[in-house]
């Protein structure tokens, strides 16, 4: 059967051109009835898996009782519940609330209440940041042209730090984490003074820029120069939060606490809701009515995601994470010793990135990452996607339901993908 999809705007990029039906757990089946293994997880939108039943049943009581309460009008109990569910999970300072719909209004939200707090006007971002797409997060996003190609001029006041990406560098783990930290305080010398800079904004592991995981004295080493200068450290756990990384938060990693913590994606199980915490001094300087929005705080989308946090708690899935991450980097650092176009395999919990490049050039073998991707949708059945500048870094995300047998599954899959997409790399095809 095919689809008429002319219509739609043909911006989206897609993964696939699968019809899907329905979703369940770790598994989608098109339109055919064909299922298919999951690994993109909405891009760690589904961490509680598809249509978790919890989550389902909180979203259809709350239909049938309120589908838009607007939260400058009224109060409502899914808001408040919210809230002091959060307060479970989030550093105890964090205290203050503000809800939004997509990660890139959550950013925007976060460097306002940093600009109207600080009153300063600049921020640092990091090379390979993604942030968002409206104009103020286009400016702070890095990863690729793409996302900001043909938009500018945008938005100023924003300046940017390399990231301690120490593979790319060729480098040990703690020296490019020093040497991003030195060129931090250098940019502070030389392009923001501290007296003109409200924020430095950070993914504690680098999503779409290529799954990075900075060495432990990173973050911590940003947040003393924070402290120096009363500069605010926001944290963007837009794809890192709600349990992806085997920690509630991939903060806990470190123990690093920011001003402002960011979160989005996996806190709805796919329904649109996003936020920010911060301290209520914090927000009790953001002057009312100069940041808000028609839909932030909906009631489904906070019954949705007070549901998911329960179910991320009392269903263990935060330490099944960390388990299952564990299998899966075990089995593809067994793998990468066997292929070596794989040029590094690196994450936490169930985020996880394997890098192909070229083995004598360390060069960006984005034909060889595509080609695994296509030939594990093709032939297994199994739904995966990429990232990083160059696109040949395949990320690894899947729901946090995952069971080890699916995993082995998907391991399995993604070896025979790889051979295969080695030998076409050889045969020059």
């Amino acid at each position: 059967m095919t689809h008429d999809t002319s219509h739609l705007a043909p911006v989206w990029f897609h993964v696939t051109d699968l019809m899907v039906d329905r979703g369940e757990g770790a598994y989608v089946w098109d339109t055919e009835g064909t299922r298919y293994l999951d690994f993109t997880s909405g891009i760690g939108v589904t961490n509680t898996g598809h249509c978790h039943p919890k989550v389902v049943q909180a979203i259809q009581d709350q239909a049938a009782r309120f589908i838009h309460a607007q939260v400058n009008i009224y109060h409502h109990e899914p808001l408040l519940r919210l809230a002091e569910t959060l307060r479970q999970v989030v550093p105890p300072r964090l205290d203050s609330f503000f809800f939004s719909n997509s990660g890139a209004e959550a950013v925007e939200a976060s460097v306002k209440l940093a600009r109207h707090y600080t009153g300063r006007p600049n921020v640092i971002v990091f090379q390979g940041s993604f942030h968002g797409r409206t104009a103020q997060t286009m400016a702070m996003t890095t990863s690729k042209t793409v996302y900001r190609v043909n938009y500018q001029p945008l938005p100023g006041g924003i300046f940017v730090a390399p990231y301690p990406y120490w593979y790319r560098f060729g480098w040990d783990p703690e020296q490019a984490g020093q040497w991003a930290l030195e060129e931090v305080r250098f940019l502070l010398q030389t392009q923001t003074a501290p007296i003109e800079t409200a924020a430095i904004i950070v993914e504690p592991v680098l999503g779409e820029g290529g799954y990075v995981v900075p060495p432990p004295s990173f973050l911590p080493g940003l947040r003393q120069i924070c402290d120096e200068h009363d500069i605010l450290l926001i944290l963007d756990e837009v794809q890192s939060g709600c349990g992806r990384t085997g920690k509630f938060f991939a903060l806990e990693h470190v123990g690093v606490e920011p001003d402002i913590l960011v979160m989005a994606k996996g806190l709805g199980s796919g329904f649109p809701i996003s936020g920010i915490a911060a301290p209520r001094e914090l927000t009790e300087k953001w002057m009312v009515g100069t940041h808000g929005g028609t839909y932030g705080g909906n009631p489904i989308g906070c019954a949705a995601a007070e549901a998911t946090v329960r179910v991320l708690l009392e269903e263990g899935l935060v330490e099944n994470a960390a388990e299952r991450g564990a299998q899966l980097m075990d089995s593809l650092l067994e793998i990468q010793s066997r292929y070596p176009v794989i040029g590094d395999v690196r994450g936490l919990g169930l985020m996880v990135g394997v890098e192909f490049t070229d083995p004598g050039t360390r060069q960006p073998a984005t034909g060889v990452a595509k080609d695994v991707i296509q030939v594990c949708l093709e032939q297994g059945q199994l739904i995966m996607m990429n990232c990083g500048p160059y696109g040949n870094t395949v990320r690894w995300i899947p729901p946090l339901i995952v069971t080890e047998a699916q995993i082995d599954e998907g391991l399995t899959i993604f070896e025979k993908a790889v051979a295969a997409a080695s030998m076409g790399e050889k045969n020059g095809t």
